[in-house]
């Protein structure tokens, strides 16, 4: 059986981290984003780090920084992966020798032949992130784009971002069946316009996860 693997992402503090890692998270996404609502402190992030189990990575994600403050940030929480959100070029996301997660922001005018070029042009990231272009924004949108673009050679390696929520990534893995799936706006409290961005909801990262295992048996 194919497990497919789960980032929660947006992790700001070790209660909701530790709930994640006990529900079976993979992995536990680190925002060093200010302007985002999601975003931690390095203190908070180190927090978290030292407090989750065996074999749950970090994630340190970052949108078009500095190259100073990802060395800073990375000699001080040691990530198992890096996460650039923005507009890095590969020779940037290249230029930590870390290993790292290319995120691409799919459009309605994105082509699959769009993707594929991308792929080759990130051909050394370990994976690409697809999540959905959002005006402004730079992921969490809780918006979802057409999975029905991503070419099926790319499936089985792609993490799968945009809109999942607890109610339809089942659907999503049994559609595209992909390496890893990520959720952030999808397992906050409330919902729509009551959106309590960056505040976790035990019960729905608990959901979530439970429904990518669903999915996979």
């Amino acid at each position: 059986m194919h497990k497919t693997r789960i980032k929660i992402c947006g992790i700001r503090n070790v209660e909701d981290a530790l709930i994640a890692a006990d529900a079976g998270a993979d992995a536990i996404g680190l925002i060093f984003y200010p302007p985002s609502p999601r975003a931690t402190t390095l203190e908070q992030a180190i927090a978290v780090r030292d407090a989750l189990p065996p074999f749950v990575a970090t994630v340190a994600l970052f949108v078009n920084p500095e190259h100073a403050r990802v060395v800073e940030i990375c000699n001080a929480l040691n990530p198992s992966l890096v996460q650039f959100h923005g507009d890095e070029s590969h020779a940037y996301c290249a230029s930590f020798d870390r290993p790292y997660i290319k995120a691409i922001r799919v459009g309605a005018s994105m082509k699959a032949d769009d993707l594929l070029q991308l792929q080759n042009t990130f051909s050394n990231a370990k994976a690409l992130l697809l999540d959905t272009l959002s005006v402004g924004q730079y992921g969490g949108s809780g918006e979802s784009f057409d999975w029905e673009l991503i070419p099926a050679s790319m499936r089985e390696r792609i993490v799968l971002s945009g809109g999942l929520t607890p109610a339809n990534v089942s659907n999503a893995v049994r559609k595209i069946r992909p390496w890893a799936v990520d959720v952030s706006s999808g397992i906050e409290m409330g919902e729509g316009a009551n959106l309590k961005k960056g505040i976790k909801d035990p019960e729905k990262i608990v959901a979530f996860i439970s429904a990518v295992r669903s999915a996979d048996a």
